[in-house]
């Protein structure tokens, strides 16, 4: 009750949030007159004045009324557009780094130029990120007029560009892109051997177009580049003809909540049988058993057409289940992908290993300050605080909404459900009123089209299969009697305009065949309608037997629908019903913000380790420190061996003169000389003088090979052996992860333990980088006439390590056969009976 007094008396928190934004509007409306009588010239001269005032010590801020009226004033003149003072409120709450809620329609495009400009005028660039390449092409070039009015370059990021192009674009005041390009572009540069080929700059402020559905829908999924591992195909196949031959119920059990399946006893038995084992859990067999598992979930949780299809190629590719969009480049990962191959009877890809990897949480957490805008995020806004420190403000609309959404219509079967459906639509295509069907999957939609077909009403029908036409289908689905099939898109990006006389027959009308398990995907689907103060209404259609009511909430409303004595083929509407199926939408969404938090809290670790190896190699292709880099591995090693063999007080004589030579000539390829020292030297100096040693050697290694040449040496073996050590650690990462479950069972926090030996995996990559970085530097060998292998050029330490062991094997053949007992003069430090003397 006191709550409720509050709000009537102080307002909402989005309330008040809103009316302090309302004197930054005052300010802007109070400058138009002025910004109205200037010329184009001296319009596009404000440019010039703002930066000048930025640099001068204004901030942003400070600049944002006059910044804002420059920019309505240059879209009035440039696209015709004026933007409303709700949209003025948008532009600010963008520019504080919050997500700005506003319905379809409202013009988001629009207002994103506000902040837009004005966060471009520091010069550090602004990012744009919209869902797919038509949108970044699209928004560039439309509002892109606006800001090259003003003096802005503007720079579009899409697949296929040359790292020419990219850097080029991304050198602009404004980039348009996609998600994946610029998460993508970010591993890559971070995988090159040059600092001058980066493509990006500094991530300074990013707004992200349909956030929803890229900061929480996408996040489920990290970004990968991998390249192929050592995995033979064959056990793909053997795994799926083995699952195509196992009964559900007896051999195995679907558990659809949480996507997966498992053997049952009777189950691994016959697996056993059929594969010709003994043990399907003998450690010898685990890769068969991972196989057979992912093959299960291939065959039974993973559905053609809804989760995925096969393109014209051949190739299996993923269907994104939020938007219904193919998702280009992406693979499931763990031999999933492979399984599903194998399950369609197409050509395996090899199983790949990961070379770079990243969340987009981690991605986007990476920019100074970061802004979004969507038609629905309210629902999400605990999650994007909570993860992103992003406030959601719900923005009003410019004229009050009228669209009518009626109460939904449960039937028994699915059969009940489309009969209903075809005769709604048949209703609203006969009085000419334009329908926007909504459905989950593209199976789902292509059902539909057939039954439409045979009632002979004409529509077109989008989804993955051709989301090329996807501007092109939405444009028309407005005009009169017009019937569109949409699969979980809806023309994301493209308002929906009515044609000529549909206001009259009650605007568009949307229709829903299924809900989905998040109610933000309803709620686009139904933002298509009554855009601007138009007219609309929207009805979904439900069935027991669709997955969300089957899984999540059937047998309540089951129970109700029994209560309420419903006869075949009559639907029940009742509040409690809406009631229902909202809990079960939050019962998913829910489990789907578990899964996102668990991936990024395993991702948090890696992510530090990520940071620490990438500035790592910024700072060695940059050539910063790299002779630093290079003297405190030494001066690590060094530590571990005097640790081990010089006491911390005494003598010469206390020195452990055997052990310490066998390390030094191990580590630096020679033999300490101790005859430098006299008895009465004390340890102290015996450290400072082997370590001057060690030195002078590596001193005279550069006078011989030449000082430039010995740096692009340094440079080479240090990027390389870390680049080599990295890949490895990644793969210790993905398998570790794999079995940290199983922890569990021994009443441990998977996630703890996961911490503690990615931190033991991580020191034992960074002292493997800190050894082999010095070995090598001390045994290699390059001849004058030779030119050190380029960083451009570098493909792995092998190499190096190759190059340096035959120009050894060739100087050892010069020389007369040594003793068995004798140290082996290849440098190894161990006996040449038991090194190459072995051969």
């Amino acid at each position: 009750m006191l709550k409720y007094l509050a709000k009537k008396i102080v307002g909402t928190k989005n309330e008040r949030e809103l009316k302090k934004i309302r004197p930054l509007v005052d300010k802007v409306n109070a400058l138009e007159a002025s910004t109205q009588a200037l010329s184009d010239d001296e319009l596009k001269a404000k440019t010039i004045e703002f930066r000048e005032r930025y640099a001068a010590g204004e901030s942003l801020d400070d600049l944002m009324p006059e910044a804002f009226a420059v920019v309505r004033e240059a879209s009035v003149r440039t696209t015709g557009m004026r933007h409303f003072d709700v949209q003025l409120i948008g532009g600010a709450v963008l520019h504080a780094g919050n997500i700005a809620e506003m319905k379809t329609g409202e013009g988001k495009t629009l207002v994103a130029t506000l902040p837009v400009y004005l966060n471009a005028l520091s010069g550090k660039g602004v990012h744009v990120i919209t869902v797919n390449d038509y949108l970044a092409k699209r928004d560039s070039e439309w509002m892109g007029k606006i800001y090259r009015f003003l003096g802005l370059e503007v720079g579009v990021i899409v697949h296929g560009l040359t790292d020419e192009e990219r850097k080029a674009a991304y050198g602009a005041d404004i980039t348009y892109g996609t998600n994946n390009e610029l998460g993508f572009d970010y591993l890559r540069d971070n995988m090159k051997f040059r600092i001058e080929d980066y493509v990006q700059r500094e991530h300074n402020f990013a707004i992200v177009d349909e956030v929803d559905s890229i900061l929480i829908d996408e996040a489920r999924t990290p970004l990968i580049i991998s390249g192929p591992a050592e995995v033979s195909t064959d056990d793909y196949y053997r795994a799926d003809k083995v699952v195509r031959q196992l009964q559900e119920g007896e051999h195995f059990n679907i558990d659809e909540k949480s996507r997966n399946t498992v053997l049952t006893e009777p189950g691994v038995k016959q697996a056993e049988a059929l594969l010709g084992i003994e043990n399907l859990y003998d450690v010898s067999n685990m890769k068969l058993l991972h196989h057979v598992n992912q093959s299960l979930k291939a065959h039974h949780n993973y559905q053609r057409d809804i989760h995925y299809m096969v393109d014209e190629d051949g190739k299996v590719v993923i269907v994104d289940e939020f938007t219904g969009r193919v998702l280009e480049g992406r693979r499931y990962s763990d031999g999933l992908h492979q399984a599903i191959e194998a399950k369609e009877q197409v050509p395996i890809e090899r199983e790949n290993q990961t070379l770079a990897t990243i969340t987009y949480q981690n991605y986007f957490r990476l920019y100074s300050k970061l802004a979004g805008m969507t038609g629905t995020a309210d629902t999400e806004a605990a999650e994007f605080k909570k993860i992103y420190d992003l406030e959601v403000a719900v923005i009003p609309t410019n004229v009050p909404m009228q669209r009518i959404d009626n109460t939904d219509k449960v039937y028994r079967t699915k059969d009940e459900k489309f009969a209903a459906v075809i005769e709604e639509i048949r209703e609203a295509h006969q009085k000419g009123q334009p329908c926007l069907v909504g459905t989950i999957s593209v199976e789902s939609s292509e059902y539909l089209s057939n039954l439409l077909k045979k009632a002979k009403i004409k529509h077109n029908v989008l989804n993955a299969k051709n989301h090329a036409h996807e501007a092109t289908i939405i444009a028309d689905a407005g005009k009169q009697g017009a019937v569109t099939i949409a699969t979980n898109m809806a023309g994301r990006g493209t308002d929906i305009k009515l044609g000529e006389g549909v206001l009259e027959l009650g605007g568009l009308h949307i229709v829903g065949t299924e809900r989905h398990e998040s109610r933000r995907i309803d709620n686009q689907l139904r933002g298509r309608s009554g855009r601007q103060g138009d007219p609309g209404s929207s009805q979904f259609f439900l069935s027991l037997e669709d997955d969300l009511m089957r899984i999540f909430g059937g047998d309540r409303i089951k129970n109700l629908m029994d209560r309420f004595g419903m006869q075949e083929g009559e639907p029940i509407e009742h509040t409690l019903v809406n009631r229902a199926i909202e809990n079960a939408q939050k019962k998913v969404e829910n489990y789907h913000f578990e899964v996102r938090k668990h991936l990024l809290e395993y991702d948090d670790v890696m992510n530090q380790q990520r940071q620490i190896i990438y500035t790592y190699r910024r700072e060695i292709l940059g050539g910063e420190g790299v002779d630093g880099m290079v003297e405190e591995r030494i001066d690590q090693i060094l530590h571990d061996i005097f640790q081990l063999s010089i006491p911390a007080v005494g003598y010469t004589q206390d020195v452990k003169q055997e052990e310490l030579s066998e390390s030094f000539r191990y580590y630096f390829s020679f033999a300490p000389d101790f005859g430098r020292f006299d008895d009465t030297a004390k340890v102290t100096e015996v450290r400072e003088g082997l370590r001057a040693q060690v030195f002078e050697v590596l001193h005279r290694k550069e006078e011989e090979i030449g000082k430039e040449r010995f740096f692009a040496l340094k440079r080479y073996f240090l990027l390389n052996i870390i680049d080599t050590a990295w890949k490895d650690n990644l793969l210790s990462m993905d398998r570790l992860k794999e079995g940290i479950g199983l922890r569990s069972y021994g009443q441990k926090n998977p996630l703890t333990e996961y911490k503690r030996e990615a931190f033991e995996l991580f020191e034992n990559m960074m002292s493997r980088i800190k050894e082999e970085t010095v070995v090598i530097l001390f045994k290699v060998e390059i001849a004058k006439e030779e030119e050190p292998p380029s960083l451009q050029d570098a493909a792995s330490v092998p190499e190096a390590r190759n190059r340096a062991e035959r120009r050894r094997q060739q100087k050892k053949a010069q020389k007369s056969t040594p003793a068995a007992n004798a140290l082996c003069p290849c440098g190894s430090g161990v006996k040449y009976k038991l090194c190459c003397g072995a051969n």
